[in-house]
């Protein structure tokens, strides 16, 4: 446990084959389900190393977007060309590391609607059909409720969990 504050936060540390394990079980369940993408997604800067593994398990490309919405001030960028193909049926995966607050899954689903044909409803049937979103943690206490596939699960409203992942675990060259 390390002291933030007050307040003892446990640590759950996660290692590399940790990590290569978690996303060849995504690739299991996501092929058991039938779904193949066109293309994966992965959320700078997190979920671009497991999107990175996906992308090599599977041999599907893979996209990068940053949507850094506490790290860096600059806020996210907009891809309209990945929202107009989600709308236009393009099979995508989004992949991040946790589904923490659900921020981030969030804003994608409002940037992208708002992007391309806002008022169509053909926006319900594109989430989770066409378009899958892939966590390697899932906080249940997460306002985002559509994630398709995840491995791990944690409740930060029950017990606050600091999540340290093999490409975060870098303090012994600060």
């Amino acid at each position: 446990k390390t002291g933030r504050g007050s307040k003892m936060i446990k640590k759950k540390f996660y290692t590399w084959h940790d990590i290569e394990k978690m996303c060849m079980q995504i690739v299991v369940k996501m092929y058991k389900d039938d779904f193949r993408p066109d293309y994966i997604v992965g959320i700078t800067r997190g979920g671009n190393v497991p999107a990175t593994i996906i992308s090599n398990i599977t041999g599907i490309p893979c996209e990068a977007l940053k949507v850094s919405l506490r790290d860096d001030g600059q806020g996210p960028e907009s891809n309209l060309w990945m929202s107009e193909d989600a709308y236009n049926g393009k099979n995508i995966l989004i992949v991040d590391d946790i589904n923490d607050t659900g921020a981030t899954f969030n804003w994608i689903k409002k940037d992208w609607q708002a992007s391309c044909m806002p008022s169509s409803d053909k926006w319900k049937e594109v989430w989770g059909n066409n378009v899958c979103f892939v966590t390697l943690t899932e906080n249940l206490a997460s306002d985002f409720h559509e994630v398709n596939y995840s491995i791990d699960e944690i409740n930060k409203a029950e017990e606050d969990v600091w999540l340290v992942y093999p490409w975060e675990n870098v303090s012994e060259f600060q």
